[in-house]
């Protein structure tokens, strides 16, 4: 996930060539790139316990000092980096409505509803006088956060949205049964998308044997039910139990050039990819009612949370990109949680590299200020949203309460 800095390596390969030293990697000391922020004073210690005295390497100050710099520069770019994906945000009309469908026809937990307002959320969303209820649910680990904008509503979703469409996303919720959960949801009288839940074919290897559905909530967001079959998808989702709703799997996005979103999600942010599958064929038309459906399928992932999936439609072309107008209060505005150790620093390279900000425009975001940033939201290349929040401690931070989420400091 991590690259080297090379001006450092030829650096540090010229002061100790003469010496001959051993690798780096001892017995003691894991490889650089899975140290984490806990580890680095153990793989400090680590350095100084390695024998080296045949060497005579540590006696040389420039020497150590340089693999030092090496050594916290690719720490510093591991605290960076988005270490967990966190709740899912979807911004909602009527949160009563909502709440109602995500409570009843669905299983999710309530877990709190507040209010909030304030500088801090115009700042943060892009607009004025900000007057938000929020809701945060709970399916097995993993949250949604419904918001609605009380003070100023915005769109409804298109009505002729389709599932190429630049804006298009959705989360994917686990089922122990696809037969069981979609007799719950026809019950309901749910929106179909997809004609009937479909199972992938055989000669998909990469996906063979999954089952999935599409559907849509009371306001046309888009959601998934989708089974793994053994040796798929996360081995928690084979546990056995009683409840056929488990949790989310991941948040699918449409993206216009797969390589251009792993530089992103991948390069700038630090995400690892964990599968590929290119799907095609008439369970594909029937999944998403498109026609001639193609896609290139890509699956991301952090340290913790549910991943991201890209969606590539190969064909047919034609998907059109989020409007230049879209808003934080327009009900096509989903936004994904990422959590990192400090974001100053990473908020600061993707201001330079010219990435899009939801937030307002401030010098804090240019790095120039010692104030630790505490959240910002951004945009990804194809307009998808995503609100860098800083871990206060690691250890709570899949606790995002609207107090820690939406400061009004």
């Amino acid at each position: 996930m991590l690259k080297r800095n090379v001006f450092t390596d030829v650096l540090v390969k010229r002061l100790v060539r003469a010496n001959r030293i051993p690798a780096v990697h001892s017995p003691l000391i894991p490889p650089l790139h899975e140290l984490g922020r806990r580890e680095s004073g153990e793989a400090l210690n680590a350095f100084e316990r390695t024998e080296s005295a045949s060497v005579g390497f540590w006696e040389m100050p420039l020497a150590k000092a340089a693999l030092f710099m090496l050594f916290v520069a690719l720490t510093l770019s591991a605290q960076a980096a988005a270490r967990e994906v966190g709740a899912i945000g979807l911004t909602v009309g009527d949160l009563d409505r909502e709440l109602m469908f995500y409570t009843n026809t669905l299983p999710f937990e309530l877990v709190s509803i507040s209010e909030a307002s304030g500088r801090e959320q115009n700042a943060l969303l892009g607009l004025s006088n900000v007057k938000l209820r929020l809701a945060i649910l709970r399916l097995g680990d993993e949250r949604i956060t419904l918001t609605e904008h009380v003070g100023s509503k915005g769109r409804p979703i298109p009505p002729d949205s389709k599932s190429y469409d630049l804006w298009f996303q959705h989360i994917a919720i686990v089922v122990r049964d696809m037969d069981k959960a979609y007799e719950q949801l026809r019950q309901h009288k749910v929106k179909h998308i997809s004609t009937g839940p479909q199972t992938l074919p055989a000669w998909n290897k990469g996906a063979a044997g999954i089952k999935a559905f599409y559907f849509r909530d009371p306001e046309d967001h888009v959601l998934e039910i989708i089974f793994f079959p053994p040796g798929k998808g996360d081995p928690r989702w084979q546990t056995p139990g009683m409840n056929i709703f488990l949790g989310i799997d991941h948040t699918a996005i449409v993206v216009s050039d797969t390589d251009k979103s792993l530089a992103f999600y991948r390069d700038a942010l630090g995400l690892r990819v964990a599968g590929e599958s290119e799907n095609y064929g008439v369970e594909q038309e029937h999944l998403n009612q498109v026609f001639g459906a193609r896609l290139r399928i890509t699956a991301l992932r952090a340290e913790k949370g549910p991943g991201i999936e890209f969606l590539e439609y190969i064909s047919p072309p034609g998907g059109r990109a989020l409007p230049e107008n879209a808003k934080a209060n327009d009900l096509i505005f989903w936004h994904t949680d990422l959590l990192a150790d400090e974001i100053n620093g990473l908020a600061s390279r993707l201001h330079d590299r010219g990435t899009r900000f939801v937030t307002a425009p401030s010098v804090r975001l240019r790095g120039d200020s010692s104030e630790p940033l505490d959240r910002v939201m951004l945009r990804d290349p194809d307009g998808h949203a995503l609100e860098l929040i800083r871990r206060a401690d690691p250890a709570l931070s899949s606790v995002v309460t609207p107090g820690n989420r939406l400061s009004n400091r």
